[in-house]
């Protein structure tokens, strides 16, 4: 029962950790492409506002006129939205998952013994530190170096290099599917703290000079943006690893850091060609797709490089037919011990041949199509085993 509840907690966790993403990304989305299509106005009373820039738009069988002030307008407005929970509430719904999926299993998810062999407890407590640590070196990088000359090319490269370490660090000690998130997870936190200590205590600064009738300091929307900025481009590669743990052939090479980096570089590039283009229609030039067609060469030149080796079955024990004894054996020896009367992870038991029948599809699934069974190869189950129960699957799961 517990192992059931637990599995609602992940199932009810993820819907709203999705729900509240969309809901961030696309705003955030928005706002980027937003900025990059403004055009000066040519009314004079908007000019007269204030107004730095506008754009006409149609959606939904309406027209808008969104508008941007240089710096503020001068009264504030009586109803004026805050866009931040979408933020917070991303932030505390994917830590939340994280919590109930891999520190309270850390033993089963954080941990490959293969990989580090070292407690749940230390496990967790190097987890957390890569969030904390990582916003902590990001912020200082950008205090330092982000409003210096070229402040904006320093800042991207220094980051990119503590990305990359930390991804080939994550991999020195965590499971695979565990380092992917972890990193993912770091820079999350990073895009939410952008949020939670620079944008929104900027925005505030700002009404509370207006309201008090002083001269507005332009550094909060400076500031502001430069951390917007950062957490668009950041986004792509943080949902690549919020997926990846469905691909095991990602984060189980042997360069698995170096795969991570190779996938989130490309995000990156990709996410730039879509807000180099918003600008590039407004100035009517060429749309910037080479940055899109980079990052998608990466990815194919990435695919090529860590495709498996075609392994050449053996005619004379693919001719053989496949004895359940044989399956059986292999699922007492990898499976059971998680998927037995006591302890049936994921709502599965394949402690009696009936079961392993009811199953079939799913180990067959998860162990050979998927490889993601048994989680970080725990109990060490070989090609040959696996190709044994892809055999007896393709047969018809025979119970003879």
């Amino acid at each position: 029962m517990d192992a059931y509840l637990l599995d609602w907690a992940n199932l009810l966790l993820r819907w709203a950790h999705v729900i509240t993403a969309i809901a961030w990304i696309g705003s955030s989305f928005y706002f980027v492409f937003l900025d990059s299509s403004l055009t000066r106005p040519t009314d004079p009373d908007l000019q007269a506002k204030g107004v730095d820039g506008e754009l006409w738009a149609v959606h939904g069988g309406g027209f808008y006129h969104p508008q941007k002030y240089l710096v503020a307008p001068r009264q504030l407005p009586q109803n004026l939205h805050w866009f931040y929970w979408e933020s917070y509430s991303t932030w505390l719904t994917g830590f939340a998952l994280f919590t109930v999926l891999y520190l309270v299993n850390a033993g089963t998810f954080l941990i490959d013994k293969s990989v580090f062999d070292w407690s749940p407890a230390a496990a967790i407590s190097t987890a957390l530190a890569f969030l904390v640590v990582f916003w902590f070196v990001y912020d200082a990088i950008c205090r330092v170096f982000g409003l210096r000359e070229k402040g904006d090319l320093i800042v991207g490269v220094l980051v990119f290099v503590v990305v990359v370490f930390a991804s080939w660090l994550a991999c020195q000690l965590f499971a695979g599917r565990a380092a992917f998130l972890l990193v993912g997870a770091m820079m999350a936190t990073a895009m939410s703290a952008n949020v939670f200590v620079w944008i929104i205590p900027g925005q505030r600064k700002v009404i509370a000079q207006m309201k008090a009738g002083e001269p507005v300091d332009p550094i909060h929307g400076k500031r502001g943006k430069q951390r917007s900025v950062h957490n668009t481009y950041f986004t792509l590669p943080v949902l690549f690893t919020m997926i990846s743990n469905h691909y095991a052939f990602a984060y189980t090479h042997e360069y698995n850091w170096l795969v991570l980096v190779v996938f989130m570089l490309a995000g990156a590039l990709i996410r730039h060609s879509f807000v180099a283009r918003h600008r590039a229609a407004v100035l009517g030039q060429r749309a910037p797709w080479g940055y899109a067609v980079a990052g998608t060469v990466m990815l194919a030149a990435l695919a090529a490089a860590i495709m498996p080796a075609r392994v050449v079955p053996d005619p004379a024990a693919a001719a053989q037919p496949v004895r359940f004894e044989q399956v059986r054996a292999v699922v007492e020896q990898r499976c059971v011990m998680c998927h037995n009367a006591a302890l049936q992870s994921k709502n599965v038991a394949l402690h009696t041949p009936e079961l392993v029948k009811q199953h079939a599809q799913a180990v067959y699934q998860q162990t050979v199509v998927l490889r993601l069974m048994p989680m970080n190869n725990a109990t060490q189950i070989t090609e040959t085993e696996r190709a044994l129960i892809g055999r007896w699957f393709q047969a018809g799961a025979p119970l003879e």
